[in-house]
């Protein structure tokens, strides 16, 4: 008999260096795991006047911890991208 993996509830924390360089890819890294995503907020920190940065971009996903670290690792592997997550159950 195979054991399920447990799923988890995380938010996953995206830190975006130059947001007009890098939104497409992150956009399409979101997307490939969009059927974990349960929402999803964008702050614009230019507009905040917190610099260097362009954005910050937070999501809540479902998954195991294997699906969350991929996503987070995709998002990782990108230059001036820094993706966290912090797993909550």
């Amino acid at each position: 008999m195979i054991e399920e993996q447990k799923v988890h509830i995380a938010t996953v924390s995206i830190l975006v260096k130059e947001r007009g360089t890098h939104a497409k890819e992150v956009n399409d890294i979101l997307t490939r795991h969009g059927d974990r995503i349960i929402a999803r907020l964008g702050v614009h920190l230019e507009r905040a006047g917190i610099t260097p940065y362009g954005g910050l971009i937070t999501v809540i996903v479902e998954g195991t911890a294997a699906d969350i670290n991929t996503l987070t690792d995709e998002l990782d592997t990108l230059y001036g991208i820094v993706a966290k997550t912090s797993i909550l159950d």
